[in-house]
């Protein structure tokens, strides 16, 4: 798979923006207006809309306009792309890591057998 390292690491920063996370999130059931998108949020019609222009740049989502109003839902090609990269960084290494850590926090919630016990 060829990548361009520049896109992919925008993609990833882009996406992990809180406030653009959540308009995925939101984009994920079906197509919404800006104006719907933006009744979700405590900021402004004009930053949602920033942060949708962010998320198309990228490719993780799509707008078509219709009349005076702007029509988003995700790309699945983009969100894939996007899946393949974050499924990249899940190595075996880090499911090691995931299991050593597991055994840490069972380790402090098990009862401690301390030698004067014996």
């Amino acid at each position: 798979m060829n990548t361009n390292v520049s896109i992919v690491l925008d993609a990833l920063e882009i996406a992990a923006e809180p406030n653009r996370r959540r308009l995925l999130h939101l984009l994920a059931g079906s197509e919404r207006a800006v104006s719907d998108l933006s009744a979700q949020f405590e900021v402004s019609r004009s930053a949602i809309s920033q942060h949708l222009l962010l998320l198309e740049k990228a490719g993780l989502v799509t707008a078509r306009k219709e009349g005076r109003n702007r029509y988003y839902r995700l790309d699945p090609r983009g969100m894939g792309r996007l899946r393949e990269l974050v499924s990249q960084f899940w190595t075996n290494e880090l499911d090691l890591l995931a299991s050593d850590a597991a055994a840490i926090a069972h380790q402090r919630d098990s009862p401690q057998q301390h030698p004067d016990n014996q």
